[in-house]
C-alpha cells in the first residue's frame, strides 16, 4: 500500500497516472494548498519542501520500515524501478527515457510555471518576464513537437517520460497556445487522453478538487 499525498496540479496527476497505470494499491490523500496544508508539520516530516506530490511506500524493496519520497521526478523513478514498468532496462532506451524526464523535471515544468505565474497571478505585470517565459514555453513546446515526429511516444515505448510531460503540456489553453499549432503534440495528446488510465486519473482529481487551485486568498500560501 502506497499514501500518495496530492492535489490537482500537474506535478500531482503525474503520480497518479503511474499509480492507475501500474495498479498499485494506494490511497489519497489529499493536501489542499490553496488552504496552507503543505505547511503542516506532519506533512513536512514526508516533504520538507513544503510542496506535493509525495508518497510513503509501506513496502519498499530491500529496507525496512516505510520510506517517504517527495520530488514528482523521483517518485516516478522510484515507482518505475520498483515495478519495473514503463522504464527501460537496456542502458540506451533507459536513458533515453531519463533525458526527458529530466528536461520536463528541468525545463517544461518550471517555465512554463513561471510563464503562467508572471501572466494571470503576479500583481505587478513584468513584461520583460511575461515575453521572457512566453517565448521559453513556446520554445519548450516546439523541441517536444518535434521530438514526436517519427515516435508515437516521446521516447519509443509509453514511459515515465510520457506521464511527467502530459499534465504540463496539458496546460496550453491556461497559456494562450493552440495545439494545432503543434501537431504532433496534439495527436499526443490525444493518444494519451484515450488511455483508460489517464481517464481514470483525471477523474479521480476532479472528485477531490474542481476550484482554481491559485485565488486571492491561497496567493498568501502558494506566493507569500
Amino acid at each position: 500500500m502506497i499514501d500518495y499525498y496530492f492535489w490537482t496540479t500537474p506535478n500531482g496527476y503525474k503520480i497518479i497516472v503511474f499509480l492507475e497505470e501500474a495498479g498499485i494499491p494506494y490511497r489519497i490523500i489529499p493536501v489542499n494548498l490553496s488552504k496552507g496544508e503543505q505547511f503542516d508539520s506532519k506533512f513536512l516530516q514526508i516533504s520538507p519542501n513544503n510542496k506535493i506530490p509525495a508518497i510513503v511506500d509501506y513496502e519498499p524493496e530491500g529496507a525496512r520500515g516505510p520510506i517517504a519520497i517527495f520530488e514528482s521526478g523521483a517518485i516516478l523513478l522510484y515507482l518505475a524501478e520498483k515495478t519495473t514498468q514503463f522504464i527501460p532496462t537496456e542502458l540506451v532506451a533507459r536513458t533515453e527515457v531519463l533525458k526527458w524526464l529530466f528536461w520536463q523535471m528541468g525545463g517544461l515544468g518550471p517555465m512554463l510555471g513561471q510563464y503562467q505565474h508572471f501572466n494571470q497571478y503576479a500583481i505587478e505585470k513584468i513584461p520583460y518576464a511575461i515575453e521572457r517565459y512566453k517565448k521559453e514555453t513556446k520554445r519548450l513546446f516546439t523541441v517536444l513537437n518535434k521530438k514526436l515526429d517519427n515516435s508515437q511516444y516521446i521516447s519509443g515505448e509509453y514511459s515515465i517520460a510520457d506521464m511527467a510531460c502530459y499534465p504540463w503540456i496539458l496546460k496550453y489553453h491556461f497559456l494562450g497556445l493552440q495545439l494545432d499549432n503543434f501537431p504532433n503534440l496534439k495527436r499526443w495528446v490525444d493518444l494519451l487522453a484515450a488511455r483508460p488510465a489517464i481517464i481514470r486519473a483525471y477523474k479521480k482529481g476532479k472528485e477531490i478538487n474542481t476550484t482554481p487551485t491559485v485565488t486571492q486568498e491561497s496567493m498568501k500560501f502558494l506566493f507569500g
